[in-house]
């Protein structure tokens, strides 16, 4: 089986790595994961002015903080898994992976923020869900 897990260093991903750990189902040599980090771009005038070497490492320095203790992770159950980091919105960079990339499920955390929040706020969550024709499994 293949695993697609959307993380972005939040207490919601180490809930979805938690509930990884406590489900042998979705854990172990018998699956392939592939992490996916969706750094947000920088603005466009921003981006314009600053150096391309200098913006690819700021883009890889942000996903790296948050690989890093995934890799612990993933260490520490004897587990394999492939890290892919990419620049954009959330909802749309996520649902172009996991459509490229074929995965039998799609496992991501959610913030929670409630109908309020996702009215103000959005919701990546509730945008993969809209756009993704995977199954996908929330953590909450």
């Amino acid at each position: 089986m293949k695993i697609l897990v959307a993380v972005d260093g939040s207490a919601s991903t180490k809930r979805a790595l938690a509930y990884l750990a406590a489900h042998d189902e979705w854990l172990g040599t018998h699956q392939r994961y592939s992490l996916l980090h969706v750094v947000p771009a920088v603005p466009p005038r921003a981006a314009a002015v600053i150096e391309k070497a200098t913006l690819a490492g700021y883009y890889a320095d942000e996903s790296e903080k948050v690989f890093k203790p995934l890799r612990t992770f993933f260490v520490k159950q004897g587990l394999d898994a492939e890290y892919i980091s990419k620049v954009g919105h959330a909802a749309d960079v996520i649902t172009a992976v996991a459509t490229k990339l074929k995965p039998d499920l799609l496992m991501m955390g959610t913030h929670g923020h409630g109908a309020l929040g996702n009215l103000v706020l959005g919701s990546v969550s509730t945008k993969v869900l809209a756009k993704s024709t995977l199954p996908v499994l929330l953590i909450r």
